[in-house]
């Protein structure tokens, strides 16, 4: 018992020496200033190039949910997340090893991999894990309640990523914790991987519309930084000059936007297939939710659950009862404690959809063709 006091408490120390670190040094290791400075530049994309021409600037709720942004990645973690998630693992990790052994860490043979692939392996495990927790939030009432909290936006936006419930920060961050540190995801592996899930949510949630095209050529111009500067153990160009590494990023581009870029919406999440998972409106035989992607679109294509009839840009945002949903911060953070909501879920409202505990049966309509 005192060795998961020990790293309850270490946890908490080291996570708030990071945090005041990361505020006080500004690097290109600071999450703090990636959050701000990726927020920003989709809150400039949207007054740009809006795709719901009509929605306010700022939208509905902006400011609540820019709030939940630092309650959330900050403030919640320095409370109890990151020393209470360090006990998980290592629970997790001893008790397998007293059931059968086996030091399930030690066996990891990632750790002699190159950091490239441990990354590209990291993305998809952790999506892959997501994918189901965020099926288990729609799929069960009192997981419901909580992940209310998130459909609960009525105007999108990027900032919507960041508005859930606390609660949603223990089941997701415990769960997909174990699985990365098992397969040996450090601090830094775990920071590339976040930075660029954070940055493909804002997108998912904003109020602006591009073409494959364009998220295939960003995607290959990432690449193409990566392979020109030999990052990541690539080692690909050996110390190559200026035109060397502006060529590698050219060619890079140029394959994300031409062979990538028809692709990218079936394989990556959009805003035009995202915002139907929002949708006030379910299919009804599509109850317990579509669309659970969070990065990555596959996993709805694989197991039937995507659902783009079109491009959705005027549909209504919430679900039944939402109006009468709490507006404020800790009333909705109160949601599903103690007592079920007062809102009507899927399962009792009005208009008599099928109770949760019936079969889902999911009916695949492919993604829109890009025009």
């Amino acid at each position: 018992m005192e060795k998961y006091v020990e790293i309850f408490i270490n946890g908490y120390k080291g996570y708030a020496g990071y945090l005041w670190r990361d505020i006080t040094n500004p690097s290109w290791h600071s999450y703090f200033y990636w959050l701000i400075i990726v927020s920003l530049a989709f809150f400039i994309l949207e007054v740009v190039i809006p795709w719901r021409k009509k929605q306010a600037i700022p939208r509905k709720d902006f400011w609540l949910d820019t709030f939940y942004m630092f309650f959330n990645f900050f403030l919640f973690s320095l409370i109890i997340y990151n020393a209470a998630s360090d006990i998980v693992v290592n629970l997790f990790n001893d008790g397998i090893m007293a059931v059968s052994g086996i030091n399930l860490q030690a066996l990891n043979p990632m750790q002699t991999w190159p950091l490239w692939a441990v990354l590209l392996v990291g993305m998809l495990v952790r999506d892959f894990v997501q994918w189901w927790i965020h099926r288990l939030l729609h799929r069960f009432d009192f997981l419901w309640e909580f992940h209310k909290v998130h459909h609960s936006v009525e105007e999108m936006g990027f900032a919507a990523q960041l508005r859930y419930h606390w609660m949603e920060n223990v089941v997701y961050r415990s769960l997909e914790y174990i699985p990365l540190a098992l397969l040996g995801i450090g601090l830094y592996d775990f920071f590339i991987i976040h930075i660029f899930a954070l940055a493909w949510g804002h997108y998912n949630h904003a109020n602006i519309t591009v073409s494959g095209r364009v998220t295939g050529g960003i995607l290959g111009g990432l690449i193409g930084i990566l392979v020109a500067n030999s990052l990541v153990d690539i080692h690909i160009l050996q110390d190559p000059n200026l035109l060397t590494q502006l060529s590698a990023i050219g060619v890079c581009i140029a394959i994300g936007v031409f062979l990538m870029g028809p692709m990218m919406k079936v394989i990556f999440n959009s805003p035009e297939m995202h915002i139907w998972h929002h949708s006030y409106h379910l299919p009804e035989d599509r109850h317990f939710g579509i669309n659970f992607g969070l990065t990555l679109a596959i996993w709805d294509y694989l197991f039937d659950t995507a659902y783009v009839p079109h491009n959705g840009r005027e549909i209504k945002l919430g679900f039944p009862g939402v109006e009468q949903f709490p507006s404020g911060f800790i009333q909705q953070n109160l949601n599903g404690i103690g007592k079920t909501s007062v809102v009507p879920t899927a399962a009792t409202n009005e208009i008599n959809l099928p109770t949760r505990n019936d079969i889902d049966k999911p009916v695949h309509i492919p993604i829109e063709a890009e025009k």
